[in-house]
């Protein structure tokens, strides 16, 4: 599914776990719920994409653009966000242990309640 259009699907509670899902663009989409953990979404388009309580442990996000998504409540344990954009995201309560930040934007991103123990940068 890599450079795949799922802008605007709604894709709530999928199981997208090991998806390839590189460069697809993901806009607006709703993926609340959602399992993708271990999947590939490097340089995708998440802007405005709704993650709230998603599982993306150990998914790989470099380059990804997630701004002003919703990512409350999400779970990024060993995630990969290298040079992610994460600007005006809502990342309230999410989990990032052990999550690569280097490089990430998080300008003027909610981060109330967020667990940022142990996340590298």
């Amino acid at each position: 599914m890599s450079e795949v259009n799922l802008s605007y699907a709604q894709l709530s509670w999928a199981n997208l776990s090991q998806a390839n899902l590189n460069k697809a663009d993901l806009t607006a989409a709703d993926l609340s719920q959602t399992n993708l953990s271990g999947a590939n979404l490097n340089n995708a388009y998440l802007m405005r994409t709704n993650l709230s309580r998603a599982n993306l442990q150990q998914a790989s996000l470099r380059g990804t653009n997630l701004s002003s998504a919703n990512l409350s409540e999400v779970n990024l344990t060993n995630a990969n966000l290298t040079g992610a954009n994460l600007a005006l995201a809502d990342l309230r309560g999410a989990n990032f242990y052990l999550c690569n930040l280097s490089g990430a934007n998080l300008t003027d991103a909610k981060l109330i309640e967020s667990d940022l123990a142990f996340a590298r940068q």
